[in-house]
């Protein structure tokens, strides 16, 4: 991490996990284990999480995240929910194109894309993940495709609002399998994604941009993850569901 020039962010992805009561008492509990941290804490819920989310967290240092967005602000797109809707439920940052959207609901760079700026154009701050999986890995595209991926989903988005741009490196072979990158190959990763800033926007802009890792971060591994020069926060998975072990990994962002 290098805080003096960039924010260190810990964001959980609760998933589809919790409903209303459990999310109020999950935060409850993260409340007092979290608010003396040194970088910023998220949590990003489901969509019938927010309201209690948002009461749960107010007066804290806890901010509320949504897990998705569309891109159109209203229209005839039955189960999904727009960026403004988002706002107006007090939500400010929402994670975009997610593995898990890619691999199960259609998402593509293209709708990444077109999400990333409606999030950014309603005033969230959006949560762009990329990533490669296992054989792309292996036949040696890494670098190729975390380059491709975060410039399209950059497509069009001005310098000002990359302000309001988070890139979550999430190799697809590390998330929810157990597997974790080593700390090297997730600096690599989150190394390759800064660089494809550097070539958008130049090299003192990427340099002030918050690359996370996502892919089984967790309380035993945090430390060492976090600390690598590239590695400037996480998006937690399951990790983000016990208010102790999310605790730990906030407190190894805090150092």
């Amino acid at each position: 991490m290098k805080k003096e020039v960039r924010s260190a962010v810990i964001a959980g992805n609760w998933k589809m996990n919790k409903t209303p009561a459990e999310t109020t008492q999950l935060i409850n509990e993260m409340k007092p284990l979290v608010k003396d941290a040194d970088c910023k804490v998220v949590l990003c819920v489901p969509f019938v999480d927010i309201d209690a989310a948002v009461k749960a967290a107010e007066g804290s240092n806890i901010e509320i995240g949504a897990e998705n967005c569309h891109f159109k602000s209203s229209g005839a797109y039955t189960g999904e929910v727009s960026a403004e809707m988002l706002v107006a439920c007090g939500v400010k940052y929402v994670v975009i194109g997610h593995s898990e959207r890619r691999q199960y609901f259609g998402e593509t760079d293209q709708t990444v894309n077109l999400r990333t700026k409606a999030a950014l154009d309603a005033g969230l701050t959006a949560i762009v993940c990329v990533g490669e999986t296992l054989e792309q890995r292996e036949l040696g595209y890494t670098e190729t495709l975390l380059k491709f991926q975060t410039k399209m989903a950059l497509t069009n988005v001005s310098a000002e609002q990359l302000k309001n741009v988070i890139i979550a490196y999430e190799p697809v072979w590390a998330i929810g399998t157990g597997v974790t990158a080593t700390a090297e190959q997730a600096d690599e990763g989150n190394g390759y994604v800064r660089a494809a800033i550097a070539e958008a926007y130049g090299a003192d802009v990427a340099e002030t941009v918050t690359v996370q890792y996502g892919g089984s971060m967790n309380a035993k591994n945090a430390d060492e993850l976090l600390s690598m020069v590239n590695v400037d926060g996480g998006l937690i998975g399951g990790a983000s569901l016990k208010a102790e072990d999310f605790s730990v990994i906030v407190k190894a962002a805090s150092k």
